[in-house]
């Protein structure tokens, strides 16, 4: 099957899918435009502001993009490129779609709460207080994991053969270019705030920040080493945990929103141009260097066709920003599509190359197989491979540091949760409360301890990662169930979704902990093994207790529809 093909069959599956079945959800769900958002009803000011569609959808694509769609069917497409691509169009369609969008859609019905309040209404206080120890647990995770390849991805040095150390422009290049995207996003933040200028006059603006700091970073690449951005990283990510979201997350998304959409347009446009050649097999096994296509495959490819990081981003951050509940279909249903086609863009890139290939080129990372495959492409349109190559890369890493925004601010809001009920009295509480509530303090105390696992460094953490997400997805998927059959909606396009990710989820956990529990036994774990092995254990029980809880819930018989 050539590029070409795999593109357009692509576009019209997912576009399809957003006017048919991301109408219907609209439909049976009852949108009501006139409704006032939480947005409007509980504007603070720091987490619930309102913003225009096109910025908020900037804030959801950003942050739930990242390099997940990349990396996921880079790596999973040692079982062929039939089906990853099978799983990317019904994944992202009938489960990451419907995910994203009913996360969103009852968080608005519930004041722009996070999935742990929507747990408490409909299932219970425990089993809040558990999914919000998992979520605090898993955002831990990612931030780790992902602070730690940005770092790599800024990082100013290598290492030659000989042991000596050589700069590195690209990784320069990059890290320049998305410190200035920092301060762009905060006089971009103002201006969207102060300036009330026309909606195309914001967009000029923006990619006119956008093109300056990209030429800034070309030119004046900023060497330092991994170790010093570490701790610049963590230093950025505190400040962003605590600022108003319209100083810093809405703006710094809606610009990277715009490089991301570029990103893709540039790729299918390279598809289009040199319609590259499918070098992978169609199917390669059940059974491939190690690895079972189940549950393997739907845990690697992960962000491209479901990912339950996204229901943290859709009821945690963008439900407190959506103007109009009309407004929820694009950005949620909308942004998880576009992700989809990313992965596609992805999955095509490495079946360009033939066996070998790749690595003959020093191409080794995923990122790197994708940056090199995209500006191949590119190059049969005249563009020079040097100038996309960096381009693409920087892309790509400049959304792994914006996702790193959002999960953060995300794993402070849960951490602020766990200690909070709906009766709390803010006004009176003791001083135990008052000092974990503060969002100083939940900042503080979740990122040092991700700080500490990041040391490790991502490689050990990364195989969990994939994991935890999947089954932070079916306790996602089940709240939402739970949340539809007790205010009387239609929920049942919930449930197929719901029981496969848990036998996926169950699944590769259960290996993992047999994995790693019979080589602690044998012949003892690294102390990034050993926290693995912890985070596991302690995933898969809080996981069960809340899925257990969940699913007695949704079982249950419907007493009285409860109004939301």
């Amino acid at each position: 099957m050539s590029g070409i093909l795999m593109m357009v069959i692509a576009i019209v599956v997912l576009g399809g899918a957003y006017l048919l079945y991301g109408r219907y959800l609209e439909k049976k769900w009852g949108i009501d435009p006139n409704a006032k958002t939480p947005a409007y009803e509980m504007e603070d000011g720091v987490d619930y502001v309102p913003a225009d569609t096109n910025v908020v959808f900037g804030h959801q694509f950003a942050s739930i993009a990242g390099a997940g769609p990349i990396n996921g069917p880079i790596q999973a497409a040692l079982f062929g490129w039939l089906p990853v691509m099978l799983w990317i169009l019904i994944g992202g369609v009938f489960f990451g779609a419907v995910q994203d969008f009913a996360s969103m859609y009852a968080s608005v019905k519930n004041k722009g709460r996070t999935i742990g309040y929507i747990i408490e209404e409909y299932i219970g206080k425990l089993g809040k207080k558990l999914f919000l120890l998992f979520c605090w647990l898993f955002c831990i995770l990612v931030v780790a994991a992902f602070a730690d390849v940005v770092a790599g991805t800024f990082n100013g040095f290598t290492a030659n053969e000989a042991g000596e150390f050589m700069k590195v422009t690209a990784n320069g290049a990059v890290a320049t270019t998305s410190m200035l995207f920092i301060i762009e996003a905060v006089a971009l933040g103002m201006l969207l705030k102060y300036g009330k200028l026309p909606k195309w006059l914001n967009t000029v603006i923006a990619v006119a920040m956008l093109v300056v700091a990209v030429a800034v970073g070309l030119k004046f690449p900023i060497f330092l080493s991994r170790g010093v951005w570490h701790i610049i990283i963590f230093l950025y990510i505190m400040v962003a945990c605590v600022v108003p979201v319209w100083a810093l997350l809405q703006p710094r998304d809606y610009l990277n929103s715009y490089l991301l959409v570029f990103m893709i347009a540039a790729a299918v446009v390279g598809i289009f141009v040199a319609n590259p050649a499918c070098n992978l097999e169609a199917f390669s096994g059940f059974h491939v260097d190690g690895q079972y296509l189940f549950p393997i495959l739907f845990v690697t490819i992960a962000c491209g066709a479901v990912s339950g990081f996204h229901s943290l981003v859709s009821s945690g951050t963008a439900s407190k920003q959506i103007k109009n509940e009309k407004n929820m279909l694009p950005v949620s249903f909308g942004a998880m599509l576009m992700e989809s086609m990313l992965a596609i863009i992805a999955l095509i890139a490495v079946a360009s190359f033939a066996k070998g290939e790749a690595a003959a080129q020093g191409l080794t990372t995923q990122p790197q197989i994708f940056a090199g495959a995209i500006a191949n492409f590119l190059t049969a349109a005249g563009l020079p491979y040097s100038l996309v190559f960096t381009l693409i890369n920087l892309a790509v890493s400049a959304f792994a540091l914006t996702s790193l925004d959002s999960v953060a601010r995300v794993g402070r809001l849960s951490f602020q949760e766990f200690f909070m009920d709906d009766d709390t009295d803010e006004e009176n509480m003791s001083p135990f409360l008052k000092v974990v509530t503060n969002k100083y303090f939940a900042t503080a105390i979740t990122l040092i301890l991700a700080y500490l696992l990041a040391k490790v460094g991502y490689a050990e953490i990364w195989p969990l990662f994939g994991s935890a997400n999947q089954l932070l997805s079916v306790l996602a998927l089940i709240a939402c169930a739970v949340f539809l059959k007790r205010t009387k909606r239609q929920g049942a396009m919930l449930w197929i979704p719901m029981v496969f990710m848990m036998a996926v989820t169950f699944t590769a956990l259960g290996m993992t902990i047999f994995k790693l529990g019979n080589a602690f036994i044998t012949t003892g774990l690294s102390l990034g093994n050993t926290l693995q092995l912890i985070f596991a254990v302690l995933l898969l029980i809080l996981g069960v207790i809340v899925a257990v809880q969940g699913i007695k819930k949704l079982f249950e018989r419907n007493k009285e529809a409860v109004k939301a």
